[in-house]
């Protein structure tokens, strides 16, 4: 049984742990974050977007008690000190977002863990891995791998089944939940947008998903722009994709390419509908994208696609998708 222990209890460290603690083939043998043990086990039980844990959580001194399994909870902010070789820890999912380089995710190495999985984009000198799309190129002896982000699953499938058409150029708008990198109420930040008050403005931040998808997709290097637009919801996003194609294409050819690949090759990672979706009804979704080919419209070689995506829970599930392949 592979023993799990996770690093930082977020939005993904905390779902995770609802995911992974009763699985039959997983053990979850410890968390490590620095909140307070009580504080922990209360956000674990009491989820604003996924609801109450179907079960129990209490804490102990030094654990927490999820229905009849006891997981150690540490409070350590240096990695290196943890005891993971006491604890003959697999893989650490790495979910703090603070150790998404080499030299910081091998803190986990050195305490003894054989491999580490960050919930992020990591360094360039950390192998990106998308689930789905490239995980056959992860090697025996590879200890540390990054998945991607959501955004990343997401696009990476896209823009390459609609590649085998030729690309031109891609502007990409994520219209995404607001996140913890975000304020309540305004506030100073380097970025002025994100300081804003993420439940009472649509926020366009930066980020880089085009260097992610150049990394992955190097045909398309320099022909992709990319905005996110946080929304004043909790969870769910809606990707907005404008392609310039090399040849021109019909709305049809579009909507069977996709549904197609659900149905065969991307069964399981990309999830084709015609149901006039909202963002609600993705929740708990566990594709990394879903086409709604409601929405797909065309103009010559102009594509409009619209794919929507649990950033949570769509997103964890790649992460427990890829544990069977680092053993």
């Amino acid at each position: 049984m592979m023993r799990i222990a996770i690093n930082g209890m977020g939005r993904i460290g905390r779902l995770l742990f609802r995911r992974l603690i009763d699985r039959d083939d997983i053990e979850l043998v410890a968390v490590n974050d620095i909140m307070d043990a009580d504080n922990l086990a209360y956000l674990i039980k009491y989820d604003s977007v996924y609801g109450t844990f179907p079960g129990t959580i209490t804490h102990q001194p030094g654990a927490i008690a999820a229905n009849d399994k006891v997981v150690k909870a540490f409070r350590q902010d240096k990695p290196a000190a943890l005891p993971w070789k006491d604890l003959n820890v697999d893989v650490v999912l790495e979910c703090s977002g603070s150790f998404s380089t080499r030299a910081g995710a091998e803190q986990h190495l050195m305490a003894g863990a054989r491999k580490v999985l960050l919930s992020t984009t990591g360094s360039n000198d950390i192998p990106l891995l998308v689930y789905g799309f490239n995980q056959h190129a992860l090697s025996k002896e590879e200890t540390i791998i990054s998945p991607g982000g959501c955004m990343t699953n997401c696009s990476t499938h896209i823009l390459y089944i609609l590649n085998a058409i030729g690309i031109k150029s891609v502007q990409c708008n994520i219209l995404h939940s607001y996140t913890s990198r975000q304020e309540l109420v305004d506030a100073p930040h380097k970025q002025f947008r994100r300081g804003r008050s993420a439940a009472e403005s649509i926020i366009p931040v930066e980020i880089d998903l085009q260097h992610s998808l150049e990394r992955l997709l190097p045909a398309l290097a320099n022909k992709i722009a990319s905005v996110s637009t946080r929304v004043p919801v909790a969870n769910g996003a809606m990707a907005d994709f404008t392609i310039q194609l090399q040849h021109d294409t019909s709305r049809q050819e579009i909507n069977r390419l996709f549904a197609t690949a659900a149905k065969n090759d991307y069964k399981g990672i990309i999830e084709y509908t015609e149901d006039p979706l909202v963002s609600l009804d993705i929740k708990g979704n566990t594709h990394s994208c879903v086409i709604d080919g409601t929405l797909t419209s065309v103009v010559g070689n102009h594509v409009k696609l619209i794919a929507w995506f649990d950033n949570e829970y769509g997103f964890t599930t790649r992460m427990i998708d890829w544990l069977p392949l680092m053993k």
